[in-house]
């Protein structure tokens, strides 16, 4: 199995404009994640998948400064750019995070390549973690038949719905972590200017953006601090959209 970290940018949120591209501290969102990706021995390559449409030069910049491969294409077509992005590297399996996630439970990889590997899964996931900690590592193949059977919806940024509307295609593998590890109702993705402020709060907490931020010190810090995970925790916006898990 050849994992490859695909990474779908593209500048067009009304709410937040240029998430990825955001300041944490020194680093952006999105060379936080590459940077932390990067340390993970068991992803083979990363390679972002840019949109084409006008306003996304940055991302090339980013990929070219950064030694990253990349590819640009369909602005719309977010699954059919990730397809591509992992052909590019020559992998057979996709880890699929958003862009705008830089806290990925990236402790638990090698547990769900394990699995994924011993299940002969399409789909491997961790269930019951914060929105905007999960990853997903999803075979090539079952993308490419997601991508030939789907609808326009399917080829959205909901890039593994077709594998959720048609389970009997897929075998579809859930992860559990520990109970007291369980935080479904936490938020952490950066969708909203009041996101970026409550995540540099984090990573100053913790001494900066040049390191990972173990899951279990994450929630444990935020358990106690109730007043800040408040900055967050009644953003709502009829457009947002919670990944499918």
């Amino acid at each position: 199995m050849k994992i490859i970290a695909t990474l779908a940018c593209r500048n067009n949120s009304k709410r937040l404009y240029g998430k990825p591209l955001q300041l944490l501290e020194n680093y952006s969102v999105l060379e936080f994640m590459v940077n932390r990706l990067k340390e993970q021995k068991k992803i083979a390559d990363i390679v972002l998948a840019i949109s084409e449409v006008k306003g996304n030069e940055a991302f090339i910049e980013l990929a070219e400064r950064n030694n990253l491969k990349y590819i640009v294409g369909d602005d719309r077509d977010v699954l059919g750019r990730l397809i591509k992005a992992c052909e590019l590297a020559g992998g057979d399996t996709v880890y699929r995070v958003t862009t705008e996630s830089p806290f990925g439970y990236l402790e638990g990889l090698d547990e769900a390549i394990a699995s994924h590997i011993e299940k002969n899964a399409d789909y491997t996931a961790h269930a019951k973690l914060p929105d905007g900690v999960l990853f997903e590592l999803i075979k090539l193949d079952a993308l490419k038949l997601s991508h030939k059977n789907g609808e326009y919806k399917h080829k959205s940024e909901l890039v593994n719905l077709y594998i959720e509307d048609n389970p009997s295609l897929f075998v579809k593998n859930i992860l559990q972590i520990e109970d007291k590890w369980q935080r479904p109702d936490y938020r952490l993705t950066i969708d909203f200017p009041e996101d970026l402020i409550f995540f540099r709060k984090i990573i100053r907490h913790f001494g900066g953006d040049d390191k990972y931020i173990p899951y279990k010190d994450l929630i444990s810090f935020l358990d106690v601090n109730p007043k800040l995970l408040k900055m967050v925790e009644n953003i709502t916006d009829e457009n947002y959209i919670k990944p499918v898990h």
